[in-house]
């Protein structure tokens, strides 16, 4: 079965850091793109990060570049997005979501997403 399970979200300061994880199954998770989301209540999801498979690299929104970095432990078949620095306006739910495209930037570049996991930055 295909799927991403994401956890590690919470309640934290402003200033603080949070990693999130995600742990996929039923696919070949080398082959694939790895992305990270979030959604605002009222919003569509918004991308943060891409894990790009076939170039090797992390790619990074605005929002997110110098404070967020991503890493993928291809033995456990997770990803990872370390979260510092956080703000008030990090507060979403936050998804992942796998591809075995290149990475993109909108939520139909992506086939299997996971179901979400709450973080709040609040003091």
């Amino acid at each position: 079965q295909v799927q991403l399970v994401e956890s590690g979200g919470g309640l934290v300061q402003p200033g603080g850091s949070l990693r999130l994880s995600c742990a996929t199954s039923g696919f070949t998770f080398d082959h694939y793109s790895i992305a990270w989301f979030r959604r605002v209540p009222g919003k569509g999801r918004e991308a943060v990060s891409c894990h790009s498979v076939s170039e090797g690299i992390s790619i990074y929104m605005d929002s997110a570049r110098g404070r967020f970095s991503v890493s993928r432990d291809n033995t456990r078949n997770t990803v990872y997005l370390q979260m510092d620095s956080l703000k008030p306006e990090d507060t979403a739910t936050y998804y992942c979501a796998a591809d075995p495209g290149l990475c993109g930037w909108r939520e139909i570049d992506f086939q299997i997403w996971g179901q979400g996991t709450q973080v709040t930055v609040s003091s």
